[in-house]
């Protein structure tokens, strides 16, 4: 169910009160919001959703917390794909990239592993979005928690996070 903020009746609708979905409300973004039973003992969360909400794996993107030159970096990336950390760094103006500490990621964004959305983050980090995105008139993303899903626009995602769109992802 596609909505904008301030439109009246959530009824039908998965519940998502999460940050993710409180911050595309109040910007007034068009949004849908895909709930799926979420199995703990899945490895892999994006292709998760992609199986479990029938979509394209190529539509579903992963967010991932990178260290450009010791700054947390939020990198968007196609669950069919891995993180190219030579590429952030250059999107990011930066020279090198690590994975950022799990812990460090959840502090930061104030989500769990699993459930970090590029929305609504407790802090506000420099994010980057893979240019395959652009191909898609929407693209999925975590809702803020392991189970649920948004569906947006990319520009939306774009405009919402200040992510700079870059080819970060290589194939996996």
């Amino acid at each position: 169910m596609a909505r904008k903020a301030g439109k009246p009746g959530r009824a039908g609708a998965p519940s998502g009160g999460t940050p993710a979905v409180v911050a595309l409300e109040k910007a007034g973004a068009r949004f849908s919001l895909h709930a799926y039973a979420h199995d703990p003992a899945t490895a892999s969360y994006g292709q998760e959703a992609a199986d479990a909400l029938g979509v394209d794996p190529g539509r579903v993107f992963k967010t991932l917390v990178a260290e450009v030159d010791g700054a947390l970096t939020v990198a968007v990336v196609p669950v069919t794909g891995s993180l190219d950390l030579k590429a952030l760094a250059a999107a990011a103006g930066g020279k090198r990239a690590a994975m950022a500490d799990p812990a460090a990621a959840e502090r930061a964004t104030g989500y769990v592993r699993g459930g970090i959305s590029p929305l609504g983050r407790r802090k506000r980090l420099p994010t980057a979005l893979d240019a395959s995105a652009l191909a898609h008139p929407t693209i999925h993303v975590s809702a803020g928690r392991r189970g649920l899903e948004v569906e947006l626009a990319p520009e939306v995602l774009v405009e919402l996070t200040g992510a700079k769109v870059a080819e970060i992802a290589r194939e996996a």
